[in-house]
């Protein structure tokens, strides 16, 4: 079997899809994308694909190696995006090749269930509580929800009120059965981090995000030991040797993308080396339809898995597409109880409408973030 061709696809609202293609008519999808940086993934995709036309596609850990070593310079979110997404499809190939689930090439699923959380607002705050209650409705367990908006170098008397004000909403929703994990996004300084985080402790947060940059590991170790709520970061990590500070400073919750870090290939061995430094995983995901079955299958077989994030009814995609706007069979993403449920379906386990992909990518987008400014004009973390 040889890669005949590797194709990408602008979709809206945000994404990037790849499609790889063989000689022997097998298809592989993935989703390689930085969100707000599509543009400059496809980009990536189009030269990594030079090297894999013509070769034999089951030779995914070789050319994992050649993907991302091969250039000489390496890493970074844009490369491993774009990594990701080929790893991906090479995953899905050699699943609908075998005729087996990806689980089972990595060994046998550890569990029938995977919990999942919906995201609600945060930013703006208004109408949390009903957002909140929307989603236990639809049987969910936890939710995430950013912690603030614009947030000052040092939290003021009020910041601080603020953020503990709108997780009490959410917790007085919840009740002490289900969880709230509340996403920082690198939004506090260490000052603040140090100020905040005790005054949430006692409602019980699942766990706090990205409460620093992911630039300032090094002073990730006195946050650890300061914080009475455990810590979780690793979206914009993209490596094994990007998590080792994290981890060695002693985080609770490891977060890697599919999408950004590698692949499922690199995220196996995140996870492994998570697992000895005592750290669950809750893989990052607010993007399509294939990087949640990518997650789902490392869900499948990791002792140590939290919890997976997903984008159904997220913020980002209320006006253009949502995460079943590509799929033909959408039973794969039916959660109950707030669970995800495993399938033997082949590959990744998610059917793809290309039709409706390619009419999409006719579309296209130019999705950016926003950039937030603090009131002295002055740029402030989004």
């Amino acid at each position: 079997m040889k890669i005949t061709r590797v194709e990408t696809f602008l979709v809206p609202p945000r994404w990037l899809f790849c499609r790889v293609e063989t000689d022997d008519g097998v298809v592989g999808w993935g989703e390689p994308v930085v969100e707000g940086r599509a543009e400059v993934v496809r980009a990536a995709v189009d030269v990594l694909a030079e090297y894999l036309l013509g070769k034999d596609p089951a030779h995914i850990q070789d050319h994992w190696q050649v993907l991302s070593k091969g250039g000489f310079y390496r890493g970074g979110p844009v490369l491993s995006s774009a990594v990701a997404g080929l790893d991906q499809a090479l995953w899905d190939i050699a699943g609908k090749t075998y005729g087996a689930p990806v689980h089972a090439l990595l060994g046998g699923p550890v569990r029938e269930r995977a919990r999942v959380y919906a995201w609600v607002g945060g930013d703006e705050p208004s109408a949390l509580a009903e957002q909140v209650a929307a989603q236990v409705d639809a049987g969910f367990t936890a939710v995430k929800m950013n912690a603030a908006g614009v947030t000052s170098p040092l939290t003021t008397p009020a910041e601080t009120a603020a953020v503990v004000e709108r997780v009490a909403v959410a917790r007085e929703v919840l009740g002490a059965h289900r969880d709230v994990a509340v996403d920082f996004h690198g939004r506090l300084t260490p000052a603040s981090a140090r100020r905040v985080l005790p005054e949430l402790a006692p409602l019980h947060p699942l766990f706090a995000e990205e409460p620093l940059l992911p630039d300032q590991a090094h002073l990730l170790p006195a946050l650890v030991a300061a914080s009475p709520v455990p810590l979780a970061t690793g979206e914009r990590l993209y490596s094994r040797a990007d998590f080792l500070p994290a981890l060695t400073a002693g985080i609770a919750v490891a977060q890697p993308d599919l999408s950004h870090a590698g692949g499922i290939t690199e995220v196996l061995r995140i996870a492994a080396l998570a697992e000895t430094y005592g750290a669950l995983l809750a893989p990052h995901c607010p993007l399509g339809p294939i990087a949640l079955a990518a997650s789902l299958q490392v869900a499948w077989v990791t002792p140590h898995f939290l919890i997976q994030e997903q984008s159904r009814g997220i913020h980002y995609n209320r006006r253009d597409a949502d995460l079943l706007s590509y799929v033909v069979d959408t039973e794969p993403f039916r959660f109950t109880e707030g669970h995800a449920h495993r399938t033997d379906l082949p590959g990744l386990g998610v059917e793809i409408d290309e039709a409706a992909v390619r009419a999409a990518d006719r579309r296209g987008h130019a999705w950016r973030n926003p950039v937030w400014r603090q009131p002295d004009g002055s740029f402030a973390e989004w």
